[in-house]
């Protein structure tokens, strides 16, 4: 008989479990799919890359600089907002952990001694001179459980997973704009270098150009004009230098914020000439804008929306919970853990949410609308890296082709001084005609450097609205 009536007992447990992993298997949240997008295949403008490079390392190894490498190396170690990033990630793989904890058993143990008294007033005495006071001494072992019918427990933790993986992606969005940052800035610095030396160069010309002017003035063979706009053409040339190098102290500045090192040193003294820009393929595919951050960051937050969503549907319908606990109670600490002390408890528990003025609902439509938001979000970013990259091509196409006409301007500008200054010396023509020609060819010289600069900002650029590679990383 006692034998059955266990036996009934096993099956009736078995079935509540059957019952219980059925309700569990219930589910309010549907998988993400994304957003479909109508962007083109193919980018509006593109590049004749006869000698197009393939990508072999990180991208700012392109340039073949040792000291920009470093410089990119040390903003990633030091730069605080990378540090920030790195902490948010911390932050949300610690909620994480904590909201996947409640998919498992709250177990606690739990101890009292409790000292009382009891009224020794009333209908029925107490017994056998029973003492109003007493001690009661209490050890139990419970353990509490939300059975996941709804799915409510699982969908908070796909939201708490996809919001870490959204602040990973949140963090190389950081670091991928700091590595942009740093490299226009190094090259930028490059640049008002080589301009640096060029103007000193043509204030060394013109202080031996007014030098002349001068000793042919006191000759008598040039009037005092020649003089005085010889010394306008040169005082001109040392404000033009003063105000470069103050531009390139400022950029000092800005790349020692960006790396964290406040007392940052650059040697640039053996190199004037800036690096080649590296050419990219012919015929960029569009799903090259997968490689950026920004937009897997948005997609993640797009599925923890999803997962939002199904918590809070979830909160329409009824939840359950299961208690149980174990231990013993009682007068005396020494008969604490005998067998007529033990006491245990199991329970079950439903709250099902009657009447709330709508509360829940809203909740439905808060997380409803946030959806909505984020698919907006996602679109206008795609469109946003779609605009970056046409633009970045179609500044890299004409910044070479703008180079390349600026190359043979100041090869004209070369030649016309040399004439210039064969007339003037041989009294052709005046003196005018050859600070106009040092002017062109300062001017020249200038403009081409600045175009230089100007093509390897554009081929940074096209590196950052790739999101750093020309290549498929195959996310």
């Amino acid at each position: 008989m006692a034998y059955k009536k266990i036996q009934m007992q096993l099956k009736s447990s078995l079935l509540v479990l059957v019952i219980i992993n059925a309700l569990s298997a219930c589910s309010l949240m549907p998988d993400f799919v994304r957003p479909k997008s109508d962007m083109p295949e193919q980018y509006n403008f593109t590049i004749d890359a006869q000698q197009s490079q393939q990508l072999t390392g990180d991208w700012w190894q392109m340039y073949q600089d040792e000291q920009l490498n470093r410089l990119v190396t040390k903003a990633m170690q030091h730069n605080p907002n990378v540090a920030m990033a790195v902490a948010n990630i911390e932050q949300a793989d610690a909620y994480m952990r904590e909201v996947g904890a409640a998919l498992l058993p709250d177990i606690s143990l739990q101890s009292s001694a409790l000292k009382s008294r009891i009224t020794e007033r009333g209908p029925i005495p107490l017994f056998g001179g029973m003492e109003p006071k007493r001690t009661t001494f209490n050890l139990r072992l419970g353990s509490t459980f939300e059975l996941d019918f709804w799915g409510k427990l699982r969908a908070a933790k796909e939201s708490a997973k996809a919001a870490a993986m959204a602040s990973r992606f949140a963090k190389e969005t950081v670091v991928w704009s700091l590595q942009s940052l740093v490299v226009n800035h190094y090259l930028l610095y490059l640049s008002l270098h080589s301009q640096i030396v060029i103007t000193e160069r043509n204030i060394q010309i013109r202080q031996e150009s007014l030098a002349l002017t001068q000793r042919r003035f006191e000759g008598g063979v040039v009037s005092a004009l020649d003089v005085h706009q010889a010394t306008t053409a040169y005082t001109n040339l040392q404000a033009q230098l003063a105000d470069l190098k103050r531009l390139q102290e400022i950029v000092r500045n800005q790349l020692a914020l960006l790396t964290g090192d406040m007392r940052l040193s650059l040697d640039v003294e053996k190199q004037l000439k800036l690096p080649l820009a590296p050419i990219p393929p012919a015929g960029i595919p569009s799903r090259l804008m997968d490689n950026r951050p920004d937009i897997r960051q948005v997609e993640q937050e797009m599925v923890a929306a999803n997962a939002n969503m199904a918590v809070a549907k979830s909160a329409l319908y009824p939840s359950i919970s299961l208690t149980t606990y174990y231990g013993g109670e009682s007068l005396l600490l020494s008969d604490l853990f005998v067998p007529p002390a033990r006491v245990w408890g199991v329970g079950l528990g439903l709250n099902l949410p009657i009447f709330n003025g709508g509360r829940l609902q809203s909740r439905v439509d808060q997380a409803s609308a946030m959806q909505k938001q984020l698919i907006a979000k996602y679109e206008a970013v795609l469109q946003k890296a779609f605009q970056e990259v046409n633009d970045a091509l179609v500044n890299l196409r004409q910044q070479t082709e703008r180079e390349s006409a600026l190359a043979a301007s100041l090869a004209a500008a070369e030649k016309a001084l040399e004439i210039a200054n064969n007339r003037y010396q041989s009294g052709y023509s005046a003196y005018i005609d050859v600070l106009d020609a040092q002017r062109v060819l300062n001017e020249a010289n200038l403009s081409y450097v600045q175009s230089q600069q100007a093509r390897l900002e554009a081929s940074v650029n096209l590196f950052k609205a790739l999101g750093g590679s020309w290549q498929s990383r195959g996310m």
